[in-house]
């Protein structure tokens, strides 16, 4: 396998990780206790579905820009591994799917730079 193949299945195994820890956190896992579990779940993890096309089609401006998503999570994930004891693992699973996240991703663009 080649450099850019490994990176972007790091890249994507990250962000889908991501993706299912979010849905799964605040459906089943650790469901909100004041508010509709549709709307956190919308508000949560809606977002991670903007860049869904780019990163399935390999596009590298999409991966790119999926980094700053990417450390929209992390933050939030070193804040519940930090503030709240029930959802400690949660937060440091997050924190480790999102650096696989990130740390592909800009593997994945340095390495296609080169083959451009």
């Amino acid at each position: 396998m080649t450099a850019a193949r490994i990176s972007y299945g790091i890249t994507v195994a990250g962000y889908f990780g991501t993706l299912v820890l979010m849905t799964a956190w605040f459906a089943w896992l650790y469901p909100p206790q004041k508010a509709p579990i549709s709307l956190t779940i919308l508000l949560i993890a809606g977002p991670l579905l903007l860049p869904l096309r780019g990163i399935l089609k390999e596009n590298r401006y999409t991966i790119a820009w999926s980094c700053f998503l990417a450390l929209f999570y992390f933050i939030h994930g070193v804040l519940e591994a930090w503030h709240t004891a029930p959802t400690r693992t949660l937060g440091m699973v997050e924190v480790l799917l999102t650096t696989m996240w990130f740390t592909g991703a800009i593997a994945y663009i340095q390495v296609t730079k080169q083959q451009r």
